[in-house]
């Protein structure tokens, strides 16, 4: 099996990379939703939460009140890399079985979209990555017509991220994505020819 991680910025065009793969054929690991999962009530990583947290972040289905959770880490840089250190491990524990059973089915080619990968340390699930990038005007454009945030919100949530210099440092190949939707059509399936195709037939 192959797999590929899928890393970049807000605004890069990652999930478009992700859908063009995925529209040929490669299965996807979405490392958010797989956060999502690690939260799930009575898991490993809903105990841990709580237990360092408290109880006051438990909503009336004994979920974790996301927004309540959100409004302690992301006040204070040192409560985020608290959560960070407990749920990082699991989260890659939950992606590395996902990657175990899509093999175990025979699947050939997958990949692992995530955009703090290299941050939480999981390049050893993968083989290869790739950095989907974009100029900061072009994500500014990009980020305000999709989900209306201001300019200065946009900068605020680059600056806050790695930068793509650091990225392309762990990348085995960059994607610019600073065109049209059927430009980066056009790379990302000459990637596919050029790097997977031949290694999974």
């Amino acid at each position: 099996m192959f797999v590929i991680g899928l890393i970049g910025g807000i605004g890069s065009g990652k999930s478009s990379v992700s859908a063009i793969l995925h529209s040929l054929g490669v299965e996807i690991i979405d490392a958010d939703k797989v956060g999502h999962e690690a939260y799930t009530p009575n898991s490993e990583g809903w105990k841990k939460v709580i237990s360092v947290f408290g109880q006051d972040i438990v909503g009336p289905e004994n979920e974790i009140d996301r927004k309540k959770l959100g409004g302690i880490v992301f006040s204070d840089p040192s409560e985020m890399e608290k959560l960070n250190k407990l749920m990082h491990p699991i989260i890659h524990n939950l992606v590395e079985e996902k990657i175990k059973l899509l093999s175990h089915q025979g699947v050939k080619v997958v990949v692992l979209e995530a955009a703090i990968l290299i941050e939480a340390n999981w390049q050893d699930l993968t083989d290869e990555i790739w950095l989907a990038k974009s100029n900061q005007e072009v994500v500014i454009e990009r980020v305000q017509l999709r989900n209306n945030f201001t300019r200065e919100e946009i900068i605020k949530r680059i600056q806050s991220q790695m930068s793509n210099d650091e990225r392309e440092k762990h990348s085995d190949i960059v994607i610019d994505n600073n065109g049209t939707i059927e430009q980066l059509e056009e790379k990302v399936k000459t990637l596919w020819q050029s790097r997977v195709n031949g290694r999974v037939t």
